[in-house]
Protein backbone atom coordinates (compact mmCIF):
# COMPACT_ATOMS: atom_id res chain seq x y z
CA UNK A 1 0.00 0.00 0.00
CA UNK A 2 1.16 3.05 -0.21
CA UNK A 3 -0.10 6.86 1.03
CA UNK A 4 1.06 10.37 1.06
CA UNK A 5 1.75 12.44 3.94
CA UNK A 6 2.43 16.49 3.56
CA UNK A 7 6.01 15.65 3.61
CA UNK A 8 6.87 12.39 2.14
CA UNK A 9 5.91 9.16 0.41
CA UNK A 10 5.13 6.04 3.07
CA UNK A 11 4.58 2.37 1.60
CA UNK A 12 3.88 -0.09 4.34
CA UNK A 13 4.92 -3.75 3.85
CA UNK A 14 6.45 -3.62 0.83
CA UNK A 15 7.76 -7.10 0.40
CA UNK A 16 11.83 -8.28 -0.12
CA UNK A 17 12.03 -11.63 -1.68
CA UNK A 18 14.92 -13.59 -0.25
CA UNK A 19 16.70 -16.08 -2.49
CA UNK A 20 15.28 -18.93 -0.67
CA UNK A 21 11.72 -17.89 -1.15
CA UNK A 22 10.97 -16.41 2.11
CA UNK A 23 9.90 -12.69 1.79
CA UNK A 24 10.39 -9.85 4.25
CA UNK A 25 8.10 -6.84 4.79
CA UNK A 26 9.43 -3.32 4.67
CA UNK A 27 7.82 0.22 5.50
CA UNK A 28 9.69 3.13 3.59
CA UNK A 29 9.64 6.49 3.82
CA UNK A 30 10.77 8.89 0.79
CA UNK A 31 10.89 12.31 -0.18
CA UNK A 32 7.94 13.30 -2.72
CA UNK A 33 10.58 14.02 -5.60
CA UNK A 34 11.33 12.31 -9.22
CA UNK A 35 14.98 12.69 -8.40
CA UNK A 36 16.54 9.64 -6.67
CA UNK A 37 17.95 10.20 -3.04
CA UNK A 38 20.08 7.88 -0.76
CA UNK A 39 18.89 5.68 1.63
CA UNK A 40 19.08 5.28 5.69
CA UNK A 41 17.88 1.52 6.40
CA UNK A 42 17.48 -0.97 9.53
CA UNK A 43 16.56 -4.16 9.46
CA UNK A 44 15.71 -5.72 13.24
CA UNK A 45 13.52 -7.93 15.09
CA UNK A 46 11.87 -5.54 17.10
CA UNK A 47 8.78 -5.05 14.93
CA UNK A 48 8.61 -2.42 12.10
CA UNK A 49 4.96 -1.87 12.80
CA UNK A 50 6.00 -1.40 16.99
CA UNK A 51 5.09 2.04 17.75
CA UNK A 52 8.22 3.41 20.09
CA UNK A 53 5.05 5.60 22.61
CA UNK A 54 3.58 2.73 22.91
CA UNK A 55 4.94 -0.72 23.30
CA UNK A 56 7.92 1.07 24.94
CA UNK A 57 6.13 3.47 27.04
CA UNK A 58 8.21 3.73 30.09
CA UNK A 59 11.29 4.17 28.13
CA UNK A 60 9.60 7.21 25.86
CA UNK A 61 7.52 8.80 29.00
CA UNK A 62 11.45 9.08 30.42
CA UNK A 63 12.94 10.45 27.37
CA UNK A 64 10.32 12.89 27.06
CA UNK A 65 10.39 14.27 30.41
CA UNK A 66 14.19 14.84 30.31
CA UNK A 67 13.74 16.06 27.19
CA UNK A 68 10.14 17.35 26.16
CA UNK A 69 11.72 19.41 22.76
CA UNK A 70 12.98 16.09 21.72
CA UNK A 71 13.18 16.02 17.89
CA UNK A 72 11.87 20.34 17.02
CA UNK A 73 10.07 20.14 13.53
CA UNK A 74 8.39 16.62 13.92
CA UNK A 75 5.58 15.29 15.22
CA UNK A 76 6.88 12.14 16.46
CA UNK A 77 4.18 10.37 14.95
CA UNK A 78 6.72 7.68 12.94
CA UNK A 79 8.83 6.15 15.65
CA UNK A 80 9.81 3.09 16.40
CA UNK A 81 12.27 1.50 18.66
CA UNK A 82 16.06 2.60 17.98
CA UNK A 83 15.35 3.16 14.82
CA UNK A 84 15.77 6.86 13.09
CA UNK A 85 12.74 9.36 12.74
CA UNK A 86 11.55 9.85 8.96
CA UNK A 87 9.67 12.98 9.76
CA UNK A 88 13.55 14.52 10.32
CA UNK A 89 15.43 12.16 7.80
CA UNK A 90 13.04 12.45 4.61
CA UNK A 91 13.07 16.38 4.85
CA UNK A 92 16.83 16.53 5.08
CA UNK A 93 16.45 14.06 1.54
CA UNK A 94 16.59 10.29 2.70
CA UNK A 95 14.71 7.64 1.93
CA UNK A 96 13.89 5.76 5.62
CA UNK A 97 13.44 1.77 5.31
CA UNK A 98 12.73 -0.58 7.86
CA UNK A 99 12.91 -4.40 7.52
CA UNK A 100 11.65 -6.78 9.59
CA UNK A 101 13.95 -9.08 10.07
CA UNK A 102 13.21 -12.89 8.92
CA UNK A 103 10.50 -14.63 11.84
CA UNK A 104 9.93 -11.08 13.22
CA UNK A 105 7.52 -8.69 12.67
CA UNK A 106 5.28 -8.78 9.22
CA UNK A 107 8.24 -11.50 7.87
CA UNK A 108 7.68 -14.94 8.29
CA UNK A 109 10.58 -17.66 8.64
CA UNK A 110 12.63 -19.18 11.72
CA UNK A 111 13.15 -16.69 14.09
CA UNK A 112 17.38 -16.51 14.71
CA UNK A 113 18.97 -13.05 16.76
CA UNK A 114 22.55 -12.24 15.02
CA UNK A 115 22.51 -15.61 12.63
CA UNK A 116 24.73 -16.17 9.30
CA UNK A 117 20.96 -16.30 7.53
CA UNK A 118 19.90 -13.39 9.53
CA UNK A 119 23.15 -11.54 7.88
CA UNK A 120 22.25 -12.95 4.48
CA UNK A 121 18.75 -11.51 4.57
CA UNK A 122 20.58 -7.97 5.28
CA UNK A 123 22.77 -8.36 2.40
CA UNK A 124 20.19 -9.21 0.03
CA UNK A 125 17.70 -6.05 1.48
CA UNK A 126 20.53 -3.64 1.25
CA UNK A 127 21.19 -4.70 -2.09
CA UNK A 128 17.41 -4.32 -3.07
CA UNK A 129 17.68 -0.63 -1.00
CA UNK A 130 19.95 0.26 -3.67
CA UNK A 131 18.99 -0.51 -7.21
CA UNK A 132 15.62 0.90 -6.99
CA UNK A 133 14.58 3.64 -9.39
CA UNK A 134 14.30 6.34 -6.60
CA UNK A 135 17.66 5.41 -4.85
CA UNK A 136 20.82 6.68 -5.94
CA UNK A 137 22.68 3.15 -5.33
CA UNK A 138 24.10 4.37 -1.58
CA UNK A 139 22.95 2.95 1.28
CA UNK A 140 23.57 4.08 4.69
CA UNK A 141 23.15 1.97 8.16
CA UNK A 142 22.03 4.12 11.04
CA UNK A 143 20.67 2.55 14.41
CA UNK A 144 20.86 1.66 18.11
CA UNK A 145 21.85 -1.26 19.91
CA UNK A 146 20.19 -4.71 18.14
CA UNK A 147 20.56 -1.99 14.74
CA UNK A 148 23.82 -1.57 15.47
CA UNK A 149 25.34 -5.01 16.39
CA UNK A 150 24.26 -6.28 12.80
CA UNK A 151 25.58 -3.41 11.00
CA UNK A 152 29.09 -4.72 11.83
CA UNK A 153 27.92 -8.34 10.95
CA UNK A 154 26.48 -7.44 7.18
CA UNK A 155 29.66 -5.04 6.82
CA UNK A 156 31.89 -8.01 6.83
CA UNK A 157 30.10 -9.03 3.68
CA UNK A 158 30.39 -6.25 1.75
CA UNK A 159 27.31 -5.42 0.32
CA UNK A 160 28.38 -3.07 -2.98
CA UNK A 161 25.54 -0.82 -2.20
CA UNK A 162 26.81 -0.15 0.96
CA UNK A 163 28.31 3.42 1.27
CA UNK A 164 28.49 4.64 5.04
CA UNK A 165 26.88 3.47 8.44
CA UNK A 166 26.60 4.58 12.22
CA UNK A 167 26.29 1.73 14.47
CA UNK A 168 25.37 3.60 17.87
CA UNK A 169 26.09 1.69 20.87
CA UNK A 170 26.64 -1.34 19.08
CA UNK A 171 28.32 -4.80 20.98
CA UNK A 172 30.26 -7.01 17.96
CA UNK A 173 32.05 -9.92 19.65
CA UNK A 174 29.20 -11.86 20.94
CA UNK A 175 31.07 -13.91 22.98
CA UNK A 176 33.32 -10.91 24.96
CA UNK A 177 30.93 -8.33 24.83
CA UNK A 178 27.27 -9.85 24.67
CA UNK A 179 26.86 -13.49 26.12
CA UNK A 180 30.02 -14.29 28.51
CA UNK A 181 31.83 -11.80 29.98
CA UNK A 182 35.24 -12.83 31.00
CA UNK A 183 34.05 -16.29 30.23
CA UNK A 184 31.03 -15.89 32.68
CA UNK A 185 27.19 -16.19 31.34
CA UNK A 186 25.33 -13.24 31.42
CA UNK A 187 21.74 -14.85 31.27
CA UNK A 188 19.78 -12.03 33.16
CA UNK A 189 19.29 -9.81 30.06
CA UNK A 190 18.83 -12.32 28.14
CA UNK A 191 15.77 -13.59 30.48
CA UNK A 192 14.33 -10.45 30.05
CA UNK A 193 14.94 -8.68 26.89
CA UNK A 194 14.80 -11.24 24.65
CA UNK A 195 10.76 -12.61 25.49
CA UNK A 196 9.64 -8.98 26.48
CA UNK A 197 10.96 -7.27 22.99
CA UNK A 198 12.18 -9.72 20.65
CA UNK A 199 9.09 -12.87 21.11
CA UNK A 200 6.64 -10.30 21.60
CA UNK A 201 7.33 -9.08 18.08
CA UNK A 202 7.39 -12.45 16.92
CA UNK A 203 5.62 -13.28 13.08
CA UNK A 204 2.50 -14.89 14.16
CA UNK A 205 2.39 -14.06 17.90
CA UNK A 206 -1.74 -13.50 18.09
CA UNK A 207 -0.93 -11.61 21.20
CA UNK A 208 1.35 -9.36 19.80
CA UNK A 209 1.46 -5.38 19.82
CA UNK A 210 -0.76 -3.82 17.11
CA UNK A 211 0.49 -1.35 14.46
CA UNK A 212 -1.54 1.71 14.74
CA UNK A 213 -0.41 2.99 10.92
CA UNK A 214 -1.86 -0.35 9.21
CA UNK A 215 -4.68 -0.94 12.00
CA UNK A 216 -3.50 -4.40 11.94
CA UNK A 217 -1.30 -6.82 14.14
CA UNK A 218 2.48 -6.12 13.93
CA UNK A 219 3.79 -9.76 14.04
CA UNK A 220 1.49 -10.32 10.58
CA UNK A 221 -1.82 -11.59 9.99
CA UNK A 222 -1.06 -15.25 10.78
CA UNK A 223 -1.39 -16.99 14.02
CA UNK A 224 0.98 -19.64 15.22
CA UNK A 225 -0.12 -21.73 17.96
CA UNK A 226 2.79 -20.96 21.14
CA UNK A 227 3.99 -24.88 20.27
CA UNK A 228 4.57 -23.34 16.94
CA UNK A 229 6.33 -20.12 18.39
CA UNK A 230 8.28 -22.18 20.00
CA UNK A 231 9.84 -24.60 17.05
CA UNK A 232 9.77 -21.09 14.95
CA UNK A 233 12.55 -19.43 17.08
CA UNK A 234 16.13 -20.70 18.39
CA UNK A 235 16.52 -20.91 22.22
CA UNK A 236 19.98 -18.34 22.03
CA UNK A 237 20.06 -18.68 25.82
CA UNK A 238 20.31 -22.36 25.73
CA UNK A 239 23.09 -22.42 23.22
CA UNK A 240 24.88 -19.83 24.94
CA UNK A 241 24.71 -22.18 28.33
CA UNK A 242 25.99 -25.21 25.99
CA UNK A 243 28.59 -23.25 24.85
CA UNK A 244 31.26 -22.09 27.54
CA UNK A 245 33.82 -21.23 25.36
CA UNK A 246 34.45 -19.27 22.24
CA UNK A 247 33.92 -21.42 19.75
CA UNK A 248 32.13 -21.64 15.90
CA UNK A 249 28.93 -20.51 17.16
CA UNK A 250 30.17 -17.49 18.85
CA UNK A 251 32.21 -16.65 15.93
CA UNK A 252 29.43 -17.59 13.10
CA UNK A 253 27.29 -14.53 15.21
CA UNK A 254 30.89 -11.95 15.33
CA UNK A 255 32.39 -9.63 12.44
CA UNK A 256 36.12 -10.23 10.58
CA UNK A 257 37.28 -6.73 11.66
CA UNK A 258 39.76 -7.30 8.47
CA UNK A 259 36.40 -7.64 6.03
CA UNK A 260 35.16 -4.53 7.44
CA UNK A 261 36.29 -1.77 5.52
CA UNK A 262 33.10 0.83 4.93
CA UNK A 263 33.30 4.06 6.40
CA UNK A 264 31.85 4.68 9.76
CA UNK A 265 31.71 6.58 13.10
CA UNK A 266 31.58 4.46 15.94
CA UNK A 267 29.67 6.11 18.78
CA UNK A 268 30.29 4.35 22.61
CA UNK A 269 28.73 4.92 25.64
CA UNK A 270 30.74 5.65 28.42
CA UNK A 271 28.32 3.39 30.75
CA UNK A 272 27.17 1.17 28.78
CA UNK A 273 29.17 -1.78 30.93
CA UNK A 274 27.68 -5.22 30.01
CA UNK A 275 26.67 -4.80 26.37
CA UNK A 276 27.02 -1.36 24.55
CA UNK A 277 30.56 0.05 24.81
CA UNK A 278 33.15 -2.60 24.37
CA UNK A 279 32.78 -3.36 20.45
CA UNK A 280 32.22 0.35 19.53
CA UNK A 281 35.95 0.71 20.78
CA UNK A 282 37.35 -2.66 18.94
CA UNK A 283 35.91 -1.75 16.29
CA UNK A 284 37.25 1.66 15.52
CA UNK A 285 40.86 -0.08 16.74
CA UNK A 286 40.59 -3.19 15.07
CA UNK A 287 38.30 -3.01 12.20
CA UNK A 288 40.41 -2.76 8.23
CA UNK A 289 38.17 0.69 7.32
CA UNK A 290 40.55 3.47 6.48
CA UNK A 291 37.33 6.30 7.06
CA UNK A 292 36.61 5.73 10.79
CA UNK A 293 35.85 7.85 13.51
CA UNK A 294 34.83 6.66 17.26
CA UNK A 295 32.56 9.40 19.45
CA UNK A 296 31.65 8.78 23.17
CA UNK A 297 29.25 10.00 24.97
CA UNK A 298 27.00 9.84 28.21
CA UNK A 299 23.72 9.41 29.08
CA UNK A 300 20.97 6.82 28.06
CA UNK A 301 21.47 4.32 25.22
CA UNK A 302 19.10 6.10 22.97
CA UNK A 303 19.10 9.38 24.65
CA UNK A 304 22.14 10.98 22.95
CA UNK A 305 21.12 9.52 19.49
CA UNK A 306 18.04 11.85 19.59
CA UNK A 307 19.45 15.10 21.33
CA UNK A 308 21.19 17.89 18.88
CA UNK A 309 24.73 16.72 19.01
CA UNK A 310 24.39 13.43 17.82
CA UNK A 311 21.42 14.42 15.13
CA UNK A 312 24.04 16.83 13.92
CA UNK A 313 26.78 14.39 14.16
CA UNK A 314 24.43 11.58 11.72
CA UNK A 315 23.63 13.79 9.38
CA UNK A 316 27.23 15.57 8.83
CA UNK A 317 28.83 12.39 8.02
CA UNK A 318 25.61 10.74 5.97
CA UNK A 319 25.32 14.44 4.09
CA UNK A 320 29.35 13.57 3.13
CA UNK A 321 29.34 9.74 2.65
CA UNK A 322 25.47 9.37 0.91
CA UNK A 323 25.31 12.85 -0.92
CA UNK A 324 28.94 13.95 -1.82
CA UNK A 325 28.18 17.15 0.39
CA UNK A 326 31.67 19.35 0.46
CA UNK A 327 31.25 19.51 4.47
CA UNK A 328 34.93 19.30 5.81
CA UNK A 329 34.00 16.09 7.17
CA UNK A 330 36.78 13.96 5.70
CA UNK A 331 39.32 16.04 7.41
CA UNK A 332 37.72 15.55 10.83
CA UNK A 333 39.66 14.42 13.40
CA UNK A 334 38.91 11.12 14.29
CA UNK A 335 38.09 10.41 18.23
CA UNK A 336 35.52 12.87 19.79
CA UNK A 337 34.95 12.63 23.06
CA UNK A 338 32.71 14.12 25.40
CA UNK A 339 34.17 14.20 28.75
CA UNK A 340 32.88 13.90 31.95
CA UNK A 341 32.72 15.56 35.65
CA UNK A 342 31.13 14.19 38.97
CA UNK A 343 27.51 15.58 39.73
CA UNK A 344 26.98 17.48 36.52
CA UNK A 345 24.55 16.96 33.08
CA UNK A 346 27.29 19.18 30.86
CA UNK A 347 30.67 17.78 29.52
CA UNK A 348 33.07 19.30 27.32
CA UNK A 349 34.20 17.75 23.98
CA UNK A 350 37.07 17.35 23.05
CA UNK A 351 39.00 16.24 19.18
CA UNK A 352 41.94 13.52 19.44
CA UNK A 353 43.53 11.73 16.64
CA UNK A 354 44.33 8.45 18.00
CA UNK A 355 42.57 5.35 20.89
CA UNK A 356 44.27 5.18 23.20
CA UNK A 357 44.65 8.60 23.21
CA UNK A 358 48.29 9.83 22.43
CA UNK A 359 50.42 10.89 25.29
CA UNK A 360 48.26 8.77 28.20
CA UNK A 361 50.54 7.61 31.14
CA UNK A 362 49.91 4.55 32.34
CA UNK A 363 49.92 4.49 35.77
CA UNK A 364 50.00 1.58 38.31
CA UNK A 365 47.90 1.74 41.27
CA UNK A 366 49.04 -0.79 43.38
CA UNK A 367 47.01 -3.65 45.89
CA UNK A 368 47.86 -3.71 49.42
CA UNK A 369 45.91 -6.74 51.27
CA UNK A 370 47.55 -6.01 54.80
CA UNK A 371 46.42 -2.40 54.75
CA UNK A 372 42.99 -3.26 52.54
CA UNK A 373 43.99 -0.03 50.43
CA UNK A 374 45.28 1.26 47.13
CA UNK A 375 48.83 2.84 46.72
CA UNK A 376 50.88 4.25 44.25
CA UNK A 377 53.64 2.41 45.76
CA UNK A 378 54.47 -1.01 45.46
CA UNK A 379 54.23 -2.50 49.01
CA UNK A 380 57.07 -4.21 50.67
CA UNK A 381 55.36 -6.57 52.26
CA UNK A 382 53.85 -9.70 51.26
CA UNK A 383 49.52 -10.04 52.70
CA UNK A 384 46.73 -11.91 51.86
CA UNK A 385 43.05 -11.25 51.74
CA UNK A 386 40.39 -13.74 51.99
CA UNK A 387 36.54 -13.45 50.88
CA UNK A 388 34.00 -15.94 50.31
CA UNK A 389 32.84 -16.06 46.46
CA UNK A 390 29.18 -15.38 46.67
CA UNK A 391 29.75 -12.59 49.55
CA UNK A 392 30.98 -8.81 49.07
CA UNK A 393 34.19 -9.63 48.32
CA UNK A 394 36.31 -6.85 49.04
CA UNK A 395 36.58 -3.07 48.33
CA UNK A 396 39.69 -0.68 48.68
CA UNK A 397 40.30 3.01 48.29
CA UNK A 398 43.44 5.10 47.07
CA UNK A 399 44.61 7.86 48.85
CA UNK A 400 42.80 11.07 48.32
CA UNK A 401 43.81 12.70 44.47
CA UNK A 402 46.43 15.22 45.25
CA UNK A 403 45.45 16.97 41.89
CA UNK A 404 42.73 17.04 39.23
CA UNK A 405 43.05 14.06 37.73
CA UNK A 406 41.43 12.76 33.93
CA UNK A 407 41.22 8.78 33.54
CA UNK A 408 40.27 8.17 29.99
CA UNK A 409 40.76 4.91 28.41
CA UNK A 410 40.98 1.00 28.82
CA UNK A 411 41.89 -0.30 32.01
CA UNK A 412 42.97 -3.40 33.22
CA UNK A 413 43.56 -5.05 36.62
CA UNK A 414 46.31 -7.69 37.20
CA UNK A 415 45.82 -10.27 40.18
CA UNK A 416 47.10 -13.00 42.15
CA UNK A 417 44.89 -15.18 43.21
CA UNK A 418 44.09 -18.64 44.97
CA UNK A 419 40.91 -20.41 45.71
CA UNK A 420 39.58 -23.24 47.74
CA UNK A 421 37.73 -24.70 44.40
CA UNK A 422 39.24 -25.44 40.66
CA UNK A 423 37.65 -22.63 39.70
CA UNK A 424 36.79 -18.94 40.88
CA UNK A 425 34.57 -15.82 39.21
CA UNK A 426 36.04 -12.64 39.31
CA UNK A 427 34.00 -9.66 39.15
CA UNK A 428 35.38 -6.35 38.97
CA UNK A 429 34.06 -2.52 39.31
CA UNK A 430 36.02 0.95 39.22
CA UNK A 431 34.41 3.51 41.85
CA UNK A 432 35.24 7.15 42.26
CA UNK A 433 34.18 8.54 45.63
CA UNK A 434 33.90 12.55 46.75
CA UNK A 435 35.32 13.87 50.00
CA UNK A 436 31.98 14.01 51.60
CA UNK A 437 31.60 9.97 50.36
CA UNK A 438 29.47 10.80 47.98
CA UNK A 439 29.77 8.17 45.23
CA UNK A 440 30.52 9.07 41.52
CA UNK A 441 27.74 7.57 39.35
CA UNK A 442 26.50 8.28 36.07
CA UNK A 443 23.11 7.54 33.90
CA UNK A 444 24.18 4.60 32.29
CA UNK A 445 22.67 3.00 28.91
CA UNK A 446 19.91 1.74 31.32
CA UNK A 447 21.01 2.07 34.89
CA UNK A 448 20.90 5.39 36.53
CA UNK A 449 23.68 4.45 38.63
CA UNK A 450 26.17 3.29 36.63
CA UNK A 451 29.48 3.13 38.54
CA UNK A 452 33.39 4.25 36.88
CA UNK A 453 33.91 0.89 35.07
CA UNK A 454 33.62 -3.00 35.11
CA UNK A 455 34.96 -6.25 34.14
CA UNK A 456 34.78 -9.47 34.65
CA UNK A 457 36.71 -13.07 34.18
CA UNK A 458 36.61 -16.80 35.11
CA UNK A 459 39.95 -18.01 36.46
CA UNK A 460 40.07 -21.04 34.39
CA UNK A 461 39.52 -19.13 30.99
CA UNK A 462 42.68 -16.74 32.35
CA UNK A 463 44.90 -17.91 28.89
CA UNK A 464 45.86 -15.14 27.17
CA UNK A 465 46.10 -14.85 23.20
CA UNK A 466 50.12 -13.01 23.13
CA UNK A 467 49.34 -11.75 19.61
CA UNK A 468 46.60 -9.63 20.07
CA UNK A 469 46.62 -8.70 24.20
CA UNK A 470 47.73 -5.20 25.45
CA UNK A 471 48.88 -4.10 28.34
CA UNK A 472 46.05 -2.06 29.15
CA UNK A 473 44.05 -4.28 26.89
CA UNK A 474 44.10 -8.31 27.93
CA UNK A 475 42.59 -10.63 25.51
CA UNK A 476 41.66 -13.79 26.78
CA UNK A 477 41.43 -16.80 24.13
CA UNK A 478 38.60 -18.56 26.11
CA UNK A 479 39.62 -21.83 23.52
CA UNK A 480 40.70 -23.82 26.82
CA UNK A 481 39.36 -24.46 30.36
CA UNK A 482 42.71 -24.19 32.81
CA UNK A 483 41.00 -25.92 36.01
CA UNK A 484 43.07 -24.40 39.02
CA UNK A 485 44.84 -26.62 41.60
CA UNK A 486 43.19 -25.69 45.24
CA UNK A 487 45.59 -23.05 47.05
CA UNK A 488 47.89 -22.42 44.11
CA UNK A 489 48.16 -18.62 43.51
CA UNK A 490 47.89 -17.84 39.46
CA UNK A 491 48.50 -15.27 37.76
CA UNK A 492 45.34 -13.36 36.72
CA UNK A 493 44.89 -10.47 33.70
CA UNK A 494 41.23 -8.70 33.67
CA UNK A 495 40.25 -6.97 31.06
CA UNK A 496 38.24 -3.65 32.10
CA UNK A 497 36.01 -1.91 29.82
CA UNK A 498 37.18 1.74 28.52
CA UNK A 499 35.64 4.79 30.79
CA UNK A 500 36.11 8.86 31.05
CA UNK A 501 36.19 11.01 34.06
CA UNK A 502 37.50 13.83 35.46
CA UNK A 503 38.05 14.05 38.79
CA UNK A 504 39.04 17.06 41.45
CA UNK A 505 42.04 16.73 43.35
CA UNK A 506 40.57 15.11 47.30
CA UNK A 507 38.53 12.47 45.48
CA UNK A 508 39.29 8.96 45.61
CA UNK A 509 39.61 5.93 43.45
CA UNK A 510 38.00 2.47 44.63
CA UNK A 511 38.55 -1.14 43.63
CA UNK A 512 35.80 -3.71 44.49
CA UNK A 513 36.34 -7.20 43.98
CA UNK A 514 33.74 -10.15 44.74
CA UNK A 515 32.81 -13.79 43.38
CA UNK A 516 29.41 -12.47 42.18
CA UNK A 517 27.42 -9.13 40.83
CA UNK A 518 28.12 -5.65 41.78
CA UNK A 519 24.88 -4.57 43.23
CA UNK A 520 23.88 -1.86 45.99
CA UNK A 521 20.83 -2.40 47.69
CA UNK A 522 17.88 -1.03 46.74
CA UNK A 523 17.57 0.61 43.14
CA UNK A 524 14.64 -1.20 41.64
CA UNK A 525 12.67 1.89 40.58
CA UNK A 526 13.18 0.68 36.62
CA UNK A 527 10.03 -1.89 36.28
CA UNK A 528 11.85 -3.46 33.45
CA UNK A 529 15.42 -3.78 34.44
CA UNK A 530 17.67 -3.76 37.83
CA UNK A 531 19.18 -0.72 38.49
CA UNK A 532 21.19 -1.49 41.22
CA UNK A 533 24.79 -0.74 39.17
CA UNK A 534 24.96 -3.73 37.02
CA UNK A 535 21.62 -3.14 35.46
CA UNK A 536 20.44 -6.15 34.10
CA UNK A 537 23.61 -7.85 32.39
CA UNK A 538 23.26 -10.04 36.03
CA UNK A 539 25.34 -13.61 35.68
CA UNK A 540 23.65 -16.19 38.21
CA UNK A 541 22.66 -18.88 36.29
CA UNK A 542 22.56 -21.66 38.12
CA UNK A 543 23.45 -24.09 35.41
CA UNK A 544 26.91 -21.63 34.55
CA UNK A 545 27.72 -20.44 38.33
CA UNK A 546 26.36 -23.88 40.47
CA UNK A 547 27.76 -23.07 43.80
CA UNK A 548 29.74 -26.78 43.96
CA UNK A 549 32.51 -24.92 41.75
CA UNK A 550 32.15 -20.96 42.61
CA UNK A 551 31.27 -21.20 46.26
CA UNK A 552 34.72 -21.55 47.62
CA UNK A 553 36.76 -19.27 49.35
CA UNK A 554 39.38 -16.65 47.55
CA UNK A 555 42.35 -15.48 48.35
CA UNK A 556 44.27 -12.22 46.63
CA UNK A 557 47.90 -11.97 47.16
CA UNK A 558 50.05 -8.56 47.03
CA UNK A 559 53.43 -7.44 47.95
CA UNK A 560 56.86 -8.75 46.53
CA UNK A 561 56.27 -11.74 44.12
CA UNK A 562 52.33 -10.68 43.39
CA UNK A 563 52.77 -7.10 42.06
CA UNK A 564 48.87 -6.54 41.63
CA UNK A 565 47.54 -3.41 40.30
CA UNK A 566 44.91 -1.52 38.67
CA UNK A 567 46.55 -0.15 35.03
CA UNK A 568 44.95 3.51 35.07
CA UNK A 569 44.79 5.64 31.83
CA UNK A 570 46.21 9.16 32.98
CA UNK A 571 45.68 12.15 30.55
CA UNK A 572 48.09 14.46 31.42
CA UNK A 573 46.64 17.91 31.39
CA UNK A 574 49.66 19.69 29.71
CA UNK A 575 49.33 17.68 25.93
CA UNK A 576 50.36 19.95 23.38
CA UNK A 577 47.58 20.80 20.65
CA UNK A 578 44.37 18.92 22.25
CA UNK A 579 41.72 21.77 23.28
CA UNK A 580 38.51 21.14 24.92
CA UNK A 581 35.89 22.98 22.24
CA UNK A 582 32.77 23.10 23.70
CA UNK A 583 30.55 22.84 26.65
CA UNK A 584 27.39 21.54 26.29
CA UNK A 585 24.50 19.15 27.51
CA UNK A 586 23.94 17.25 23.99
CA UNK A 587 21.36 19.90 23.31
CA UNK A 588 22.31 23.29 23.83
CA UNK A 589 25.72 23.06 21.91
CA UNK A 590 27.86 25.13 18.95
CA UNK A 591 26.84 23.17 15.81
CA UNK A 592 29.66 25.17 14.22
CA UNK A 593 32.01 22.50 16.34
Amino acid sequence: MATRDTAMVIERDIPIAMEDGVVLRADIFRPQTDAPVPVIMTHGPYGKGVRYQDHYKLMWDWLIEQHPDLLPGSSRSYLTWETVDPEIWVPWGYAVIRVDSRGAGRSPGYLDIFSPRERRDYYNAIEWAGTRAWSTGKVGLNGISYYAINQWHVAAMQPPHLAAMVPWEGAADVYRDWYRHGGILSNKFMETWYPRQVLAAQHGNAAGPQDPWLDERATGPESLSPDELVANHADNLADARAHEMDDDWYRAQSPDWSKVQVPFISPANWAGFGLHPRGNFEAFTQAASTEKWLEAHPGRHEEWFYLPFGMALQKRFFDHYLKGEANAWATERRVWLNLRRPFTNTFELRKEDVWPLAGTQWTKLFLDAGAGTLTWQSPTQSETATFEALAEGVKWCSPPLAAETELTGPMALKLFASSSLPDADFFVTVQAFAPDGREVEFQGTIDPHTPLAQGWLRASHRKLDPQRSLPYRPYHTHDEKQPLIPTQIYELDIEIWPQCIVLPAGYQLAIDIRGTDFERPGGDGNVAFRTRGSGPWLHDDRHDRSPDRFGGTTTLHTGPGHPAFLLLPVIPPDRPGVPILGIHNGKDWDTAL
